[in-house]
C-alpha cells in the first residue's frame, strides 16, 4: 500500500506550537494549494488542506513560517472521526507531515538582508535544525564491519 501526500502552498495562519501532557510539542495548520489549471474567465481555484506535525518537525515549522509563508510537506493522509460539541459526528482528512522544507522563495527572502543583519543560515530541510559550527561528513563503509568493499566487491555479481 502506499500512502504519501506531496504538497506546496502558503500557509493561512501563523502557525501555533502546543504541547501535549508529556511535553511533546504539536501543531497543526492550513495550507492553501493552488490547482493546476484555469477555466476560462475565472480566477485560479485553491484546495484548504490540514497539516499536522508533530516534535522537531512542529517545532521548526514555528519556529521558521508564518502566515503566507509558502512551504513544501510530505506526509501522510490520515481520516479520523468525532463527536463535536453537539454529539454530531465529524469525519476530517489530513495531512500528518513526515517532512517539510522552504521553497526557493525563502531563500531569495534571506539574500535580500544585508550581511550584517542577516542569522546564520537555515538549513533547507529539517526536522531539526543542525547545531552552528558542526561539520557534517560522510564516512566511507568500513570493509571489516561489512565482509566486503562497498565499491568494488558487489554481493550480486550476475547482472
Amino acid at each position: 500500500m502506499l500512502n504519501q501526500a506531496i504538497l506546496m502552498g502558503r500557509l493561512t495562519a501563523d502557525p501555533e506550537l502546543k504541547k501535549t501532557q508529556s511535553d511533546k510539542s504539536v501543531t497543526s495548520f492550513r495550507i492553501a494549494v493552488e490547482r493546476s489549471y484555469v477555466k476560462e474567465g475565472e480566477e485560479r481555484q485553491a484546495d484548504f488542506i490540514n497539516i499536522v506535525c508533530w516534535g522537531r518537525t512542529a517545532d521548526f515549522v514555528c519556529k521558521y513560517f508564518k502566515k503566507g509563508s509558502m512551504i513544501a510537506v510530505v506526509g501522510e493522509f490520515r481520516s479520523r472521526t468525532y463527536l463535536d460539541k453537539n454529539d454530531n459526528k465529524r469525519y476530517n482528512v489530513e495531512i500528518l507531515a513526515t517532512k517539510v522544507s522552504f521553497t526557493g522563495e525563502r531563500r531569495e527572502q534571506l539574500q535580500t538582508v544585508p550581511a550584517a543583519e542577516s542569522a546564520p543560515p537555515v538549513p533547507e530541510y529539517a526536522a531539526e535544525p543542525i547545531p552552528s559550527g558542526v561539520q557534517q561528513t560522510l564516512q566511507e563503509p568500513d570493509k571489516e564491519e561489512y565482509g566486503y568493499d562497498f565499491y568494488n566487491d558487489l554481493p550480486f555479481d550476475n547482472i
